[in-house]
């Protein structure tokens, strides 16, 4: 089922989730839920507060990030592996980040149309649980670790937004207000904090 996914301004985006058990309520649903509407949205990653679950989980697929149009360019460095990087992170913990602090311009299926660079340290050890509760303890680089600190960020309540300037920010009030109002046309379902009623 596609969820709709929770726009700019919503107080969800801006919370702390909270950890699950195994006993959390159709989460195999739930995951299942999350990767259509993720690729409905023609995303690689999507948080729970994005689809307004405060809890920490979120999914990737960084297959995108592998293909390329032209077979004589050479591959970038960074999206090594990505074909075929599809994973499940429950109450993900980022243990270490090391490296060079790369910028990257990031986008935000919550913050559409909007796309600025943002740094990022290069490489993160993290430590996860899937979706049969096996427990991993790995390291990642490139986009696999770009995507993954961009959807550990929701979890903790942070935009990529957050990250910028604030000059940067203040040039961007008027073009995310408009997010926030739905004053926005795009191609997937999302819901919009200024129609929710009683508001």
């Amino acid at each position: 089922m596609i969820l709709p996914i929770v726009a700019y301004g919503d107080p969800i985006l801006k919370k702390e989730a909270v950890e699950i058990d195994q006993d959390y309520p159709e989460l195999n649903k739930l995951i299942e839920d999350m990767f259509e509407t993720m690729y409905e949205a023609s995303g690689v990653g999507l948080a729970a507060p994005q689809i307004n679950r405060s809890i920490r989980l979120f999914v990737v697929d960084g297959s995108p990030f592998a293909e390329t149009d032209d077979e004589d360019e050479e591959e970038d460095p960074k999206a090594i592996g990505m074909e075929g990087f599809k994973r499940v992170f429950i109450n993900p913990i980022i243990e270490e980040e090391t490296g060079e602090a790369w910028g990257f311009h990031e986008g935000c299926l919550s913050i559409p149309k909007i796309r600025e660079e943002v740094y990022r340290k290069e490489k993160i050890r993290m430590t996860y649980y899937d979706e049969n509760w096996q427990f991993h303890d790995e390291w990642f680089d490139g986009y696999k670790a770009r995507i993954i600190q961009h959807e550990y960020d929701h979890i903790e309540g942070v935009l990529f937004t957050d990250h910028l300037s604030v000059l940067k920010r203040r040039l961007l009030t008027k073009r995310l207000q408009n997010i926030s109002q739905g004053l926005i046309s795009v191609a997937y379902k999302m819901k919009f904090p200024s129609f929710k009623k009683g508001k």
